[in-house]
Protein backbone atom coordinates (compact mmCIF):
# COMPACT_ATOMS: atom_id res chain seq x y z
CA UNK A 1 0.00 0.00 0.00
CA UNK A 2 1.69 3.23 -1.19
CA UNK A 3 1.62 6.17 1.60
CA UNK A 4 -1.16 8.01 -0.68
CA UNK A 5 -3.18 5.23 0.01
CA UNK A 6 -3.50 5.11 3.74
CA UNK A 7 -5.97 6.53 5.49
CA UNK A 8 -6.40 7.01 9.28
CA UNK A 9 -9.17 7.96 11.55
CA UNK A 10 -7.95 10.04 14.82
CA UNK A 11 -10.97 9.82 17.73
CA UNK A 12 -10.64 13.10 19.28
CA UNK A 13 -9.51 16.90 18.97
CA UNK A 14 -7.28 16.73 22.57
CA UNK A 15 -3.71 16.86 23.09
CA UNK A 16 -2.92 13.45 22.52
CA UNK A 17 -4.74 12.97 19.46
CA UNK A 18 -3.45 16.15 18.00
CA UNK A 19 -0.21 14.89 18.62
CA UNK A 20 -1.06 11.76 16.70
CA UNK A 21 -2.32 13.04 13.74
CA UNK A 22 0.64 15.03 13.19
CA UNK A 23 3.08 11.91 13.29
CA UNK A 24 0.32 9.80 11.02
CA UNK A 25 0.27 12.86 8.84
CA UNK A 26 4.51 13.41 8.66
CA UNK A 27 4.48 9.40 8.11
CA UNK A 28 2.18 9.55 4.75
CA UNK A 29 -1.19 8.72 6.19
CA UNK A 30 -4.20 10.68 5.32
CA UNK A 31 -5.91 11.69 8.74
CA UNK A 32 -9.21 12.86 9.33
CA UNK A 33 -9.57 14.30 13.23
CA UNK A 34 -13.33 13.21 14.72
CA UNK A 35 -14.52 15.65 17.44
CA UNK A 36 -17.44 15.06 19.38
CA UNK A 37 -17.70 18.90 20.46
CA UNK A 38 -16.41 22.22 18.83
CA UNK A 39 -13.13 21.52 18.53
CA UNK A 40 -11.94 25.52 19.50
CA UNK A 41 -14.71 25.29 22.33
CA UNK A 42 -15.68 28.34 24.21
CA UNK A 43 -14.06 31.27 25.13
CA UNK A 44 -11.47 30.84 28.14
CA UNK A 45 -13.48 27.32 28.86
CA UNK A 46 -11.56 24.88 26.14
CA UNK A 47 -13.63 22.30 24.49
CA UNK A 48 -16.29 20.57 26.54
CA UNK A 49 -14.43 16.66 26.16
CA UNK A 50 -11.95 18.55 28.64
CA UNK A 51 -13.80 18.75 31.90
CA UNK A 52 -10.77 19.86 33.48
CA UNK A 53 -9.87 22.57 30.47
CA UNK A 54 -10.27 25.31 33.12
CA UNK A 55 -7.65 23.74 36.06
CA UNK A 56 -3.65 24.15 35.91
CA UNK A 57 -2.55 21.88 33.88
CA UNK A 58 1.14 21.22 33.80
CA UNK A 59 3.96 20.28 31.33
CA UNK A 60 6.81 18.71 32.20
CA UNK A 61 9.67 19.52 30.08
CA UNK A 62 9.89 15.97 28.75
CA UNK A 63 6.66 16.78 27.02
CA UNK A 64 7.59 20.17 26.23
CA UNK A 65 11.01 19.13 24.15
CA UNK A 66 8.84 16.87 22.19
CA UNK A 67 5.93 18.70 21.26
CA UNK A 68 8.39 21.44 20.22
CA UNK A 69 10.04 18.36 17.61
CA UNK A 70 6.99 17.77 16.39
CA UNK A 71 5.60 21.30 15.99
CA UNK A 72 8.90 23.45 15.86
CA UNK A 73 8.61 27.27 17.08
CA UNK A 74 5.56 25.89 19.87
CA UNK A 75 7.16 27.17 22.09
CA UNK A 76 8.27 30.77 21.10
CA UNK A 77 3.90 31.28 19.27
CA UNK A 78 2.60 29.99 23.12
CA UNK A 79 5.15 33.32 24.79
CA UNK A 80 4.09 35.56 21.84
CA UNK A 81 0.31 34.64 22.72
CA UNK A 82 1.31 35.78 26.84
CA UNK A 83 2.56 32.60 27.69
CA UNK A 84 5.36 32.64 30.21
CA UNK A 85 8.32 30.29 30.04
CA UNK A 86 10.18 29.98 33.50
CA UNK A 87 13.35 27.87 34.66
CA UNK A 88 11.86 25.29 36.90
CA UNK A 89 13.53 25.81 40.33
CA UNK A 90 15.31 29.53 39.56
CA UNK A 91 11.70 31.23 38.39
CA UNK A 92 8.94 29.30 40.07
CA UNK A 93 8.64 27.56 43.79
CA UNK A 94 8.22 24.20 44.68
CA UNK A 95 7.04 23.01 47.80
CA UNK A 96 7.24 19.38 48.30
CA UNK A 97 7.20 17.56 51.86
CA UNK A 98 5.84 20.63 53.46
CA UNK A 99 8.96 23.26 52.58
CA UNK A 100 10.64 24.88 49.46
CA UNK A 101 13.22 23.12 47.79
CA UNK A 102 16.32 25.21 47.13
CA UNK A 103 16.76 27.27 44.23
CA UNK A 104 19.04 26.01 41.88
CA UNK A 105 19.55 25.66 38.07
CA UNK A 106 17.67 21.88 36.68
CA UNK A 107 18.18 23.19 32.78
CA UNK A 108 14.28 22.58 32.89
CA UNK A 109 11.94 24.86 31.37
CA UNK A 110 8.28 25.37 32.13
CA UNK A 111 5.60 26.74 29.55
CA UNK A 112 2.87 28.42 32.07
CA UNK A 113 -0.56 28.77 30.47
CA UNK A 114 -3.94 27.66 30.48
CA UNK A 115 -4.40 24.14 28.87
CA UNK A 116 -7.41 26.02 26.22
CA UNK A 117 -4.02 28.29 24.82
CA UNK A 118 -1.45 25.44 24.88
CA UNK A 119 -3.95 23.30 22.90
CA UNK A 120 -5.77 26.17 20.60
CA UNK A 121 -1.76 26.72 19.33
CA UNK A 122 -1.47 22.89 18.93
CA UNK A 123 -4.78 22.86 16.97
CA UNK A 124 -4.18 25.43 14.38
CA UNK A 125 -0.58 23.78 13.16
CA UNK A 126 -2.08 20.44 13.00
CA UNK A 127 -4.80 21.51 11.41
CA UNK A 128 -3.34 23.83 8.56
CA UNK A 129 -1.46 20.34 7.47
CA UNK A 130 -3.15 19.64 4.29
CA UNK A 131 -2.85 16.05 4.94
CA UNK A 132 -5.08 16.25 8.25
CA UNK A 133 -8.98 17.47 8.44
CA UNK A 134 -10.70 18.12 11.19
CA UNK A 135 -14.23 17.31 11.58
CA UNK A 136 -16.30 18.98 14.71
CA UNK A 137 -19.60 17.76 15.87
CA UNK A 138 -19.21 13.87 15.45
CA UNK A 139 -20.14 11.43 17.79
CA UNK A 140 -18.01 7.71 17.49
CA UNK A 141 -20.45 4.93 18.15
CA UNK A 142 -18.51 2.20 17.84
CA UNK A 143 -16.00 0.23 15.74
CA UNK A 144 -16.28 -1.02 12.25
CA UNK A 145 -14.70 -4.73 11.98
CA UNK A 146 -14.17 -8.05 14.48
CA UNK A 147 -11.84 -9.37 16.67
CA UNK A 148 -8.65 -9.70 14.37
CA UNK A 149 -9.47 -6.19 12.43
CA UNK A 150 -10.74 -3.19 12.63
CA UNK A 151 -11.79 -1.05 9.42
CA UNK A 152 -12.99 1.92 10.72
CA UNK A 153 -15.93 3.55 13.04
CA UNK A 154 -19.53 4.27 13.24
CA UNK A 155 -20.31 7.85 13.79
CA UNK A 156 -23.40 9.83 14.33
CA UNK A 157 -22.81 13.54 12.72
CA UNK A 158 -24.73 17.04 11.85
CA UNK A 159 -25.94 14.94 8.84
CA UNK A 160 -26.96 11.89 10.48
CA UNK A 161 -25.34 8.59 10.71
CA UNK A 162 -22.66 7.35 8.94
CA UNK A 163 -19.66 4.82 7.83
CA UNK A 164 -15.95 5.84 8.01
CA UNK A 165 -13.46 3.62 6.54
CA UNK A 166 -9.75 3.50 7.63
CA UNK A 167 -6.91 1.48 7.71
CA UNK A 168 -5.93 2.38 11.10
CA UNK A 169 -7.94 3.49 14.10
CA UNK A 170 -6.69 5.88 16.96
CA UNK A 171 -8.65 6.41 20.08
CA UNK A 172 -7.77 9.43 21.86
CA UNK A 173 -11.10 9.73 23.71
CA UNK A 174 -9.63 10.36 26.82
CA UNK A 175 -10.47 9.04 29.81
CA UNK A 176 -14.16 9.15 29.04
CA UNK A 177 -13.23 6.34 26.45
CA UNK A 178 -15.63 3.56 25.42
CA UNK A 179 -13.18 1.25 24.30
CA UNK A 180 -13.57 -1.43 26.42
CA UNK A 181 -17.64 -1.59 25.76
CA UNK A 182 -16.67 -1.12 21.61
CA UNK A 183 -14.13 -4.05 21.60
CA UNK A 184 -16.87 -6.32 23.33
CA UNK A 185 -18.89 -5.23 21.14
CA UNK A 186 -17.56 -6.39 17.99
CA UNK A 187 -16.18 -9.78 19.89
CA UNK A 188 -12.36 -8.89 21.09
CA UNK A 189 -11.10 -9.20 24.47
CA UNK A 190 -10.67 -5.77 26.61
CA UNK A 191 -7.95 -5.64 28.44
CA UNK A 192 -7.26 -6.20 31.88
CA UNK A 193 -7.09 -2.70 33.89
CA UNK A 194 -5.62 -1.77 36.64
CA UNK A 195 -6.92 1.22 39.25
CA UNK A 196 -6.04 3.31 42.00
CA UNK A 197 -8.67 5.19 43.75
CA UNK A 198 -7.91 8.26 44.87
CA UNK A 199 -10.82 10.73 44.94
CA UNK A 200 -9.39 13.71 44.37
CA UNK A 201 -11.22 16.88 43.81
CA UNK A 202 -10.06 20.63 42.03
CA UNK A 203 -11.33 24.06 42.81
CA UNK A 204 -9.87 26.20 40.80
CA UNK A 205 -10.39 30.47 40.28
CA UNK A 206 -8.64 33.48 38.19
CA UNK A 207 -7.03 36.19 39.91
CA UNK A 208 -5.97 39.07 38.70
CA UNK A 209 -2.12 39.60 38.79
CA UNK A 210 -0.66 42.49 39.91
CA UNK A 211 3.28 43.25 39.67
CA UNK A 212 5.36 42.09 42.26
CA UNK A 213 3.16 39.33 44.05
CA UNK A 214 5.15 35.89 44.70
CA UNK A 215 8.28 38.32 43.85
CA UNK A 216 8.03 38.08 40.37
CA UNK A 217 8.69 34.39 40.20
CA UNK A 218 5.49 32.73 37.82
CA UNK A 219 4.48 30.45 39.77
CA UNK A 220 3.91 28.24 42.77
CA UNK A 221 3.22 25.14 43.30
CA UNK A 222 2.37 23.22 46.57
CA UNK A 223 2.04 19.17 46.90
CA UNK A 224 -0.12 17.25 48.74
CA UNK A 225 1.10 16.84 51.77
CA UNK A 226 0.45 14.14 54.67
CA UNK A 227 -3.57 15.69 54.37
CA UNK A 228 -3.70 15.26 51.01
CA UNK A 229 -4.32 18.88 50.06
CA UNK A 230 -2.29 20.81 48.30
CA UNK A 231 -2.17 23.61 45.22
CA UNK A 232 -0.63 25.96 42.43
CA UNK A 233 -0.84 29.42 41.27
CA UNK A 234 0.41 30.03 38.03
CA UNK A 235 0.79 33.34 35.98
CA UNK A 236 -1.11 32.81 33.08
CA UNK A 237 -1.66 35.13 29.71
CA UNK A 238 -4.03 37.95 30.03
CA UNK A 239 -2.37 38.94 33.39
CA UNK A 240 -4.33 36.63 35.41
CA UNK A 241 -3.14 34.11 38.24
CA UNK A 242 -4.93 30.26 37.72
CA UNK A 243 -4.89 29.44 41.27
CA UNK A 244 -6.10 25.37 41.69
CA UNK A 245 -6.84 24.03 45.18
CA UNK A 246 -6.68 19.96 45.41
CA UNK A 247 -7.55 17.74 47.99
CA UNK A 248 -7.41 13.98 48.08
CA UNK A 249 -9.49 11.16 49.61
CA UNK A 250 -12.79 13.04 49.25
CA UNK A 251 -11.25 16.45 51.20
CA UNK A 252 -12.14 18.53 48.45
CA UNK A 253 -11.60 22.24 48.08
CA UNK A 254 -14.91 24.23 48.36
CA UNK A 255 -16.31 26.67 46.02
CA UNK A 256 -17.52 28.82 48.11
CA UNK A 257 -14.99 32.19 48.54
CA UNK A 258 -14.92 32.37 51.80
CA UNK A 259 -14.32 28.64 52.30
CA UNK A 260 -11.97 28.54 49.39
CA UNK A 261 -9.82 30.87 50.78
CA UNK A 262 -9.93 28.98 54.58
CA UNK A 263 -8.96 26.20 52.57
CA UNK A 264 -5.86 27.85 50.56
CA UNK A 265 -4.65 29.05 54.23
CA UNK A 266 -4.26 25.70 55.41
CA UNK A 267 -1.78 24.53 52.71
CA UNK A 268 1.43 23.49 53.89
CA UNK A 269 3.05 27.20 52.73
CA UNK A 270 1.44 30.40 52.54
CA UNK A 271 2.04 31.84 49.40
CA UNK A 272 -1.19 30.84 47.54
CA UNK A 273 -3.43 32.09 50.40
CA UNK A 274 -1.23 35.75 50.11
CA UNK A 275 -1.57 36.12 46.11
CA UNK A 276 -5.95 35.16 46.45
CA UNK A 277 -5.85 38.00 49.27
CA UNK A 278 -3.69 40.33 47.86
CA UNK A 279 -5.64 41.08 44.82
CA UNK A 280 -9.25 40.08 43.33
CA UNK A 281 -10.76 37.34 41.33
CA UNK A 282 -11.97 37.86 38.33
CA UNK A 283 -14.83 34.48 38.06
CA UNK A 284 -16.62 32.22 40.36
CA UNK A 285 -14.66 28.77 41.72
CA UNK A 286 -15.35 25.83 38.99
CA UNK A 287 -14.82 21.99 40.68
CA UNK A 288 -13.68 18.96 39.14
CA UNK A 289 -13.75 15.57 40.82
CA UNK A 290 -11.01 12.80 39.25
CA UNK A 291 -11.56 9.40 41.12
CA UNK A 292 -8.90 7.26 39.58
CA UNK A 293 -6.16 6.45 38.02
CA UNK A 294 -6.92 3.66 35.55
CA UNK A 295 -4.21 1.54 33.42
CA UNK A 296 -5.66 -0.67 30.54
CA UNK A 297 -3.33 -3.21 29.71
CA UNK A 298 -2.64 -3.73 25.79
CA UNK A 299 1.10 -4.27 26.34
CA UNK A 300 -0.04 -7.18 27.66
CA UNK A 301 -3.08 -8.48 25.42
CA UNK A 302 -1.97 -11.65 23.66
CA UNK A 303 -4.34 -10.78 20.59
CA UNK A 304 -5.28 -7.30 19.00
CA UNK A 305 -7.01 -6.12 16.61
CA UNK A 306 -5.30 -4.54 13.60
CA UNK A 307 -6.06 -1.63 12.74
CA UNK A 308 -6.91 -0.36 16.22
CA UNK A 309 -4.19 2.01 19.00
CA UNK A 310 -5.44 3.05 21.85
CA UNK A 311 -3.66 6.14 23.37
CA UNK A 312 -3.69 9.33 25.80
CA UNK A 313 -5.82 8.78 28.91
CA UNK A 314 -7.82 6.49 26.70
CA UNK A 315 -5.16 3.79 27.25
CA UNK A 316 -3.88 5.27 30.67
CA UNK A 317 -5.24 7.56 32.94
CA UNK A 318 -2.82 9.15 35.52
CA UNK A 319 -3.27 11.39 38.88
CA UNK A 320 -3.55 14.79 37.27
CA UNK A 321 -1.61 16.19 40.24
CA UNK A 322 1.20 14.52 38.98
CA UNK A 323 1.24 16.61 35.52
CA UNK A 324 2.51 13.92 33.43
CA UNK A 325 -0.58 13.19 31.23
CA UNK A 326 0.38 15.25 28.50
CA UNK A 327 3.78 14.67 28.49
CA UNK A 328 2.78 10.97 28.50
CA UNK A 329 0.46 11.49 24.76
CA UNK A 330 3.88 13.46 23.72
CA UNK A 331 6.10 9.76 24.35
CA UNK A 332 3.65 8.00 22.84
CA UNK A 333 3.40 10.36 19.97
CA UNK A 334 6.99 9.59 19.59
CA UNK A 335 6.63 6.23 20.08
CA UNK A 336 4.13 5.79 17.25
CA UNK A 337 6.60 7.60 15.13
CA UNK A 338 9.23 5.06 15.71
CA UNK A 339 6.97 1.89 15.12
CA UNK A 340 5.86 3.62 11.82
CA UNK A 341 9.29 4.11 10.68
CA UNK A 342 10.67 0.67 11.80
CA UNK A 343 7.99 -0.67 10.21
CA UNK A 344 4.53 0.43 8.91
CA UNK A 345 3.02 -3.37 8.46
CA UNK A 346 -0.55 -2.29 9.74
CA UNK A 347 -1.54 -6.34 11.05
CA UNK A 348 1.94 -6.20 13.71
CA UNK A 349 1.27 -2.20 14.12
CA UNK A 350 -0.61 -2.09 17.45
CA UNK A 351 0.98 -4.52 19.47
CA UNK A 352 4.41 -3.16 18.37
CA UNK A 353 2.81 0.53 19.11
CA UNK A 354 2.30 -0.92 22.27
CA UNK A 355 5.68 -2.44 23.13
CA UNK A 356 7.70 0.49 22.07
CA UNK A 357 5.31 2.30 24.55
CA UNK A 358 5.27 0.38 27.50
CA UNK A 359 8.55 1.78 29.44
CA UNK A 360 7.51 5.56 29.11
CA UNK A 361 3.69 4.80 30.32
CA UNK A 362 5.00 2.39 32.92
CA UNK A 363 7.61 4.66 34.55
CA UNK A 364 4.96 7.26 34.60
CA UNK A 365 2.56 5.36 36.21
CA UNK A 366 4.71 3.65 38.60
CA UNK A 367 5.82 7.20 39.75
CA UNK A 368 2.39 8.82 40.37
CA UNK A 369 1.04 5.06 41.90
CA UNK A 370 4.15 5.03 44.33
CA UNK A 371 3.52 8.82 45.22
CA UNK A 372 -0.14 7.94 45.80
CA UNK A 373 0.30 5.28 48.03
CA UNK A 374 2.37 7.48 50.45
CA UNK A 375 -1.14 8.38 51.43
CA UNK A 376 -2.14 6.14 54.12
CA UNK A 377 -5.92 6.63 52.55
CA UNK A 378 -5.05 5.48 49.15
CA UNK A 379 -5.71 1.61 48.91
CA UNK A 380 -3.31 -0.42 46.99
CA UNK A 381 -0.92 -3.19 47.08
CA UNK A 382 2.86 -1.67 48.99
CA UNK A 383 4.73 -3.83 48.22
CA UNK A 384 8.53 -4.16 49.95
CA UNK A 385 9.76 -2.11 47.00
CA UNK A 386 6.84 0.68 46.98
CA UNK A 387 7.33 1.02 51.51
CA UNK A 388 11.06 1.56 50.49
CA UNK A 389 10.67 3.53 47.38
CA UNK A 390 8.43 6.16 49.49
CA UNK A 391 10.62 6.03 52.47
CA UNK A 392 14.34 6.77 50.04
CA UNK A 393 11.98 9.70 48.11
CA UNK A 394 10.97 11.44 51.47
CA UNK A 395 14.28 11.70 52.67
CA UNK A 396 15.10 12.92 48.97
CA UNK A 397 12.44 15.51 49.75
CA UNK A 398 14.42 16.66 53.08
CA UNK A 399 17.53 17.04 51.69
CA UNK A 400 16.23 19.10 48.54
CA UNK A 401 14.98 21.48 50.73
CA UNK A 402 19.04 22.73 51.21
CA UNK A 403 21.41 20.36 48.83
CA UNK A 404 21.16 21.84 45.31
CA UNK A 405 22.21 18.58 43.68
CA UNK A 406 19.82 16.62 45.02
CA UNK A 407 16.95 19.27 44.13
CA UNK A 408 18.12 19.10 40.24
CA UNK A 409 18.04 15.26 40.38
CA UNK A 410 14.51 15.03 41.79
CA UNK A 411 13.00 17.53 39.42
CA UNK A 412 14.91 16.20 36.70
CA UNK A 413 13.54 13.21 37.42
CA UNK A 414 10.21 14.08 38.35
CA UNK A 415 9.82 15.65 34.77
CA UNK A 416 10.97 12.58 33.13
CA UNK A 417 14.15 13.56 31.50
CA UNK A 418 16.23 11.40 33.98
CA UNK A 419 15.46 7.99 34.58
CA UNK A 420 14.64 7.12 38.82
CA UNK A 421 17.79 5.33 38.93
CA UNK A 422 19.93 8.90 38.49
CA UNK A 423 18.14 9.49 42.33
CA UNK A 424 20.16 6.64 43.28
CA UNK A 425 23.59 7.68 41.60
CA UNK A 426 26.34 6.77 44.31
CA UNK A 427 27.43 10.95 44.94
CA UNK A 428 23.56 11.75 45.18
CA UNK A 429 22.05 8.90 47.09
CA UNK A 430 25.13 10.20 49.55
CA UNK A 431 23.80 13.29 49.69
CA UNK A 432 19.90 12.02 50.51
CA UNK A 433 21.37 9.69 53.07
CA UNK A 434 23.16 12.45 54.88
CA UNK A 435 21.16 15.33 54.39
CA UNK A 436 17.98 13.49 54.11
CA UNK A 437 17.13 14.51 58.15
CA UNK A 438 17.08 18.22 57.30
CA UNK A 439 20.70 19.28 58.16
CA UNK A 440 21.34 22.68 56.59
CA UNK A 441 23.41 22.73 53.99
CA UNK A 442 27.30 24.46 53.72
CA UNK A 443 28.52 26.37 50.69
CA UNK A 444 30.48 23.75 49.25
CA UNK A 445 27.16 22.02 48.83
CA UNK A 446 26.18 24.82 45.68
CA UNK A 447 29.31 23.40 43.92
Amino acid sequence: MSPADRHALVLGAGIAGLLAARVLADNGFRVIILERDDAGGREGVGRGGVPQGRHLHGLLDRGRALIEELYPGWTGELVRRGATTAEVLVDTRWYVGGSRLIPTSTGLTSVIATRTLMESVLRERTAADPNIEVRERIAVQGLIGDARSVSGVGAIGVAGPEILAADLVIDATGRGSRIMEWLSAIGAEPPAEERLDVDLGYASRMYRYRPGQLDGHASVIISTGTNGRGGGAVRVEGDRWLVTLAGMLGDHPPVESEDFHRYAANLSAPDIHEIITGTEPLDDPVRYRFRASVRRRFDRQTALPAGLIVLGDAQCAFNPLYAQGMTVAALEAAALRDTLRSNPAPAELPARFYATAADSVSLAWSLAASSDLSHPGVHGPRTLRIRLTNAYVARAHRAAHHDPRVARTFMRVAHLVEPPAALGHPVTAGRIMLRGNGAATTLSDHH
